[in-house]
């Protein structure tokens, strides 16, 4: 099975501690650990290490970030001859840790500004022979936007991880064959306001009707909500043992629903082995630590039956 990936990829320089800041105030006790993030490079090498073949397309900066990471792609089996050398420093995120595992995150793009449309059709002859591509949106919206096409262009099945979210372009909707936003995401990808009541249902049937595919609205504790064709199923919870980190869980999430697909799996049997994946990743500190093995999903998922 192969996959090709087109994302970020970015310097995560993670500080945990004790409590969040307000404005204004510094918080001392903290403990830093930088390391490689961006949500195109978490899912590639988390389809990877599921048993995918993988190719990523992302920028990265002519600089030591840069090189760690050309290095951690070699390391980890994921395809990386396309990626884009940039004139701008690498992508970096910085992240701060509660205690309880919720994170906050912050962004400089850097290279990523310069992923544009002549990039991905470099990238397409990868794009053609994948049996899934997966796009995130931590890139401009133009290298989004020509991603999909490509992939539909190319009869390659299209997921959109609509992750940051922003609302998306109308001509991206007939693009995306399968389309995984958390609860937070979903009414801001349809350009609705906070004040919207719509239910998790709703926007799961309101995202079905643009797309005309399947959607996956993951809801942490509470599971998944899939709506297709045939209407809205429930995929209940895999409980994670313990939250440590909850900032590589969706990424977990899409590369193991994403290689699950690309191995024939019906969708909801592929949302349940995702479940699995993202419950692992957030008892563990770290994002790229985190990423399951085949063998690590498939003891977590024995212990469970």
């Amino acid at each position: 099975m192969k996959i090709a990936v087109v994302g970020s990829y970015g310097a995560g320089l993670t500080m945990r501690v004790p409590k969040a800041p307000a404005a204004g105030e510094t918080v001392s006790g903290g403990l830093f650990d930088p390391g490689a993030g961006g949500k195109g490079s978490n899912q590639a090498i988390g389809a990877a290490r599921l048993g995918a073949e993988v190719s990523l397309l992302t920028a990265v900066g002519d600089d030591e970030f840069g090189r760690s990471a050309r290095e951690l792609w070699r390391r980890e089996g994921v395809g990386a001859g396309h990626v884009l050398t940039a004139g701008a420093p690498t992508m970096v995120g910085f992240i701060l840790v509660e205690p309880s595992g919720e994170n906050r995150i912050a962004i400089a793009p850097g290279a990523l500004d310069e992923l544009d449309a002549a990039a991905v059709e470099s990238f397409r002859a990868e794009i053609a022979s994948a049996d899934i591509l997966v796009v995130s949106m931590e890139i401009p919206e133009e290298a989004v936007v020509a991603a999909l096409r490509a992939g539909r262009e190319s009869g390659t099945r299209t997921l959109l991880n609509p992750a940051p979210a922003r609302p998306l372009p109308d001509e991206c909707w007939p693009l995306i064959d399968v389309l995984t936003p958390n609860q937070t995401e979903a009414p801001v990808i349809l350009g609705l306001d906070e004040g919207h009541s719509l239910g998790d249902e709703e926007l799961a049937r309101a995202l079905h009707e643009r797309t005309g595919g399947i959607v996956v609205i993951t809801r942490g504790g509470e599971g998944a909500l899939v709506a297709q064709t045939s209407g809205i199923t429930r995929v209940p919870p895999h409980p994670a043992r313990t939250v440590v980190d909850t900032t590589g869980a969706g990424d977990s999430f899409t590369a193991a629903f994403a290689v699950a697909l690309a191995e024939g799996q019906p969708v909801d049997r592929a949302v349940e082995f995702a479940a699995v994946a993202g419950s692992h990743t957030v008892s563990i500190a770290g994002v790229v630590p985190a990423l399951p093995s085949r063998d690590q999903l498939h003891a977590l998922i024995g212990n469970a039956s």
